[in-house]
């Protein structure tokens, strides 16, 4: 199986000029897509991507190179994965995500609305969590120190597997769509 190659922004930019066949995909939510993204991007968010959709998509020829890119970069990865699983032999990865491209003062698309990317969203919701369960322990039952722990799991295993299942619900939420 083939692997996906890192590149940086300036690198992309650079090779953009001589690859027009080339397809860059941002897989960020629409409204995080819709406040900024990288001129010329597309919009696929990760939520929708699995490998039967990707193969059916015509548009997309499994040869042709093909940038991801989201916020920082660990989104893009997994969408990298998929689009390798459905047979794709192309696929890079924007190092740093949206985030270096900005930095590197590449062309972006503003809309000057700020969303909240869904990593903030996701410690914010933990934290209220975490202290909704410490309150209830100290006012109703000392069994809703359990939601805490639970939550406080859920982050551990989310930074060693670097995937997060509250991540994936909140893509899925209105506000992200």
């Amino acid at each position: 199986m083939s692997q996906f190659k890192d590149i940086n922004p300036h690198q992309f930019s650079e090779l953009r000029a001589t690859q027009p066949n080339s397809i860059l995909l941002d897989v960020r939510t629409p409204a995080e897509f819709a406040g900024v993204h990288a001129e010329g991007a597309l919009n696929i968010p990760l939520n929708i991507l699995n490998s039967s959709t990707i193969s059916s998509n015509h548009q997309l020829q499994k040869d042709a190179p093909i940038y991801l890119l989201c916020e920082k970069g660990t989104r893009a990865k997994l969408a990298a994965a998929l689009f390798l699983d459905a047979g794709f032999t192309n696929i890079h990865v924007i190092e740093g995500g949206t985030q270096a491209w900005i930095t590197a003062a590449l062309p972006i698309v503003s809309s000057g609305k700020k969303s909240i990317s869904i990593e903030r969203q996701v410690r914010i919701g933990a934290g209220i969590l975490i202290l909704l369960g410490i309150l209830l322990s100290l006012t109703m039952h000392s069994g809703f120190l359990a939601l805490s722990a639970f939550v406080g799991s859920g982050l551990v295993f989310a930074g060693v597997a670097d995937w997060c299942g509250m991540g994936l619900l909140l893509a899925k939420a209105p506000w992200n769509r």
